[in-house]
């Protein structure tokens, strides 16, 4: 009797536990919608949903935020079958019909041309992702879709900026929300705000029929995955590191970078008057010793509240 008793109070305390951990991304996910003004009106989001925590995630926490939201919205659910070997094509169905959420399944083999393509050990992100992304497209036009979700979390816009900084040569990370370039599709990440330490404790406790990635998920030598450890590492020596590096994708002080395209350098002279933005982001402080605080992690204005989340 005292077993089953104990039973019960470790699992009433565990869905205690999950309950404050979706509250919490739940919140975060409200607050960029908010912030970017990633979902309208009437829209239809096709939410891209690959079988992996990610996107499980985004689904279950936008189909929430749907009940409570102040616009009316419509979720269509999508998976592309590219056909890798294995691959359990009746988990994804099953599971969204559990759910009650209305969905697609998109059927083409980029698995082969992947690896017709792409020699053996050679990283197939790429090219796979330029497939995708034109089916994606494709469907979200035949669907009516007016914005298309993906489940980038925050840590996935932090290890881009850092890929394109080691490798690229560029300062560029995802934007929780762009539009393709030929200006017919709206792509939105509702989970930017998300960390994806949070994200992978709440599909443990969802129990999500996770289905793994055998083509660029299995890709050790990946650089993404040694950005991802570099992340981790010093995520344990030196905590809060990670949450002020995307407080600063937010935070950009263009007089004092050096692109001549974004800040007119050429024609600084004695005399003129600074921007109130060149004073915000630091004003001269050439001879200054750096100032550094104790914590650069600011939180956005409370506009997720309009998103029913308390």
């Amino acid at each position: 009797m005292e077993t089953l008793i104990d039973d019960v109070a470790v699992s009433q305390e565990l869905s205690s536990t999950v309950q404050r951990l979706k509250k919490r991304l739940t919140r975060s996910v409200g607050q960029a919608i908010a912030d970017f003004n990633m979902i309208e009106e009437g829209d239809t989001v096709l939410v891209c949903c690959s079988g992996g925590k990610d996107s499980y995630s985004l689904l279950t926490l936008l189909m929430a935020m749907r009940e409570r939201a102040p616009v009316k919205f419509r979720l269509i659910a999508m998976n592309l079958d590219q056909k890798q070997p294995g691959f359990p094509a009746d988990v994804l169905p099953r599971y969204f019909e559990s759910v009650g959420v209305e969905y697609h399944i998109a059927t083409e083999d980029t698995y082969s041309i992947v690896k017709e393509k792409i020699p053996e050990g050679k990283t197939t992100c790429s090219l796979c992702s330029r497939l995708r992304r034109a089916i994606i497209y494709r469907v979200a036009r035949e669907l009516g879709a007016t914005k298309i979700a993906l489940g980038h979390h925050r840590e996935d816009l932090i290890e881009t900026m850092f890929l394109n900084m080691f490798f690229g040569g560029k300062i560029k990370a995802m934007p929780p929300k762009l539009i393709s370039d030929n200006g017919q599709h709206i792509v939105i990440r509702p989970l930017a705000y998300c960390a994806e330490a949070d994200l992978a404790k709440f599909a443990r406790a969802m129990d999500y029929p996770i289905i793994p990635c055998n083509l660029c998920g299995s890709q050790e030598n990946a650089q993404r995955k040694q950005i991802k450890a570099m992340l981790r590492e010093w995520d344990r020596l030196y905590p809060g590191r990670v949450e002020s590096i995307a407080t600063a994708l937010q935070n950009i002080v263009p007089s004092h970078l050096a692109d001549g395209m974004l800040y007119d350098f050429k024609t600084l002279k004695s005399g003129m008057q600074l921007a109130e933005a060149d004073l915000a982001g630091g004003g001269d402080i050439v001879f200054d010793q750096p100032d550094l605080p104790t914590s650069t992690v600011t939180e956005s204005p409370v506009r997720w509240m309009s998103w029913g989340v308390q």
